[in-house]
């Protein structure tokens, strides 16, 4: 018995992992967008539990993230350590955009969801397999050597899944 594929060879290549990657950001951004963009004002204002950033700024911050998250995988992926970059680091951050952004607008996060998002994955898929699975020291994660893939999976990719799960959760959706 033969294979169908056999009988229809493939026509377009197997994706690369860059190429995976990006998707899954891609998908995780959409998914995002998809929630927020039917949010009325009282949802979007909704503060998480736990958290107590409003829905609308947390949606923004993972727009907003996206630009250092690709920029620390690109160290990784050329081989130079991640420095100077702690958890207090990342809550001092996440606090002061928190308070600069307290009064977003959905179009304002959303478009920049939309663009940050794009950029994070065009980013991501000229990454070769070698620069990806190129190891360093980072100061994020007490300066174990981790790979550029790891970072991006562990930030850029799980950023819009982590919230994602979080608002619907408090929105109990």
């Amino acid at each position: 018995m033969t294979s169908v594929a056999a009988h229809h060879p493939r026509t377009t290549p197997e994706p690369t992992r860059a190429n995976a990657l990006a998707s899954r950001l891609e998908n995780g951004a959409r998914m995002l967008a998809d929630l927020a963009s039917g949010l009325g004002d009282a949802e979007w204002q909704t503060r998480l539990p736990g958290d107590g950033r409003k829905v609308g700024v947390v949606v923004h911050h993972v727009a907003s993230m996206y630009p250092l998250e690709i920029q620390l995988a690109q160290k990784l992926a050329a081989g130079a350590a991640v420095t100077g970059v702690t958890m207090a680091d990342v809550h001092a951050i996440n606090a002061a955009h928190a308070l600069e952004q307290d009064g977003v607008t959905k179009e304002t996060a959303l478009a920049l969801l939309r663009k940050n998002s794009a950029a994070a994955a065009s980013a991501i898929r000229v990454l070769g397999d070698e620069e990806l699975d190129r190891a360093a020291p980072a100061s994020l994660y007490a300066d174990a050597p981790i790979t550029c893939q790891f970072m991006l999976e562990d930030h850029a990719v799980r950023h819009s899944y982590h919230h994602l799960a979080r608002i619907r959760a408090a929105l109990k959706r």
